[in-house]
């Protein structure tokens, strides 16, 4: 019979490290955080915690108290969830390996490791956030003309948010249109690249529809997770099916 390895006491308020003494409720850490992650919860919080991704410091009654390394590990934590997409299964290998001071393959050779020692700008350059960009700066940095803009928007490859700036998924995707130009494939080309997208989508949400139906945060959160290893479950067999068939390529 096997026997699962006993999980670690989590600590007291009483024995967080002096040099970071000041700990915050859930609350407070949600104003921390939501100024970068809207949809953050309690409920939220305490999901990563079940999963073992964070373990605040508790009082004698209970009452979790994070310290201010936990809520820069949480910030990290998130921003790899929201920009690289990553599922928490893998942020936690991610994590693990982080913090016995290894340096894990889907983090660039930059990245410190120690994950509680990441600041907020750290964290946002080890995830390659950026800011949002206006259409000006988007053309700048992507090298697309007025025109390739407006047919990409035409077909729903990027879309500006409500303040008119697009976001570091919008660049990927003008670059990646840059790329294909070059092989005479043009925007309108792409429209079953998006009719293709809007399917997976479909699939998604019809897989959550019953989970989605509930209420509390706490399903909410759940829903987004896994809407999120779905997603990328179904970019590994589009890869997948993909490779296979350029490989052959080099067979005939």
């Amino acid at each position: 019979m096997s026997v699962s390895p006993l999980r670690k006491p989590k600590a007291s308020v009483e024995d967080v490290d002096p040099a970071t003494k000041h700990v915050f409720t859930i609350s407070e850490v949600l104003r921390e955080l939501q100024s970068d992650f809207p949809d953050l919860t309690a409920s939220k919080l305490r999901f990563l915690e079940e999963r073992d991704l964070v373990e605040p410091a508790r009082t004698h009654s209970g009452y979790r108290k994070y310290c201010a390394a936990d809520v820069e590990r949480l910030r990290f934590i998130l921003a790899l969830q929201r920009d690289r997409y990553m599922p928490l299964d893998v942020i936690k290998k991610t994590m693990d390996a982080l913090d016995a001071g290894e340096q894990p393959d889907d983090l660039p050779e930059a990245a410190p490791v120690g994950p509680r020692e990441v600041t907020t700008e750290m964290a946002a350059q080890i995830t390659g956030r950026i800011r949002p960009l206006t259409r000006k700066e988007l053309r700048a940095q992507s090298g697309a003309t007025r025109g390739m803009l407006d047919t990409l928007e035409k077909f729903r490859i990027i879309r500006a948010d409500a303040e008119g700036t697009y976001s570091h998924h919008d660049l990927k995707a003008v670059k990646a249109v840059r790329v294909l130009a070059r092989y005479g494939l043009e925007p309108k080309h792409l429209v079953n690249i998006r009719r293709s997208a809007d399917n997976e989508l479909d699939l998604i949400g019809r897989a959550m529809a019953p989970y989605a139906a509930r209420k509390d945060a706490a399903a909410r959160a759940r829903v987004a997770e896994s809407s999120k290893e779905m997603l990328q479950s179904l970019k590994d067999l589009r890869s997948s099916m993909m490779d296979t068939a350029v490989e052959s390529l080099d067979k005939d």
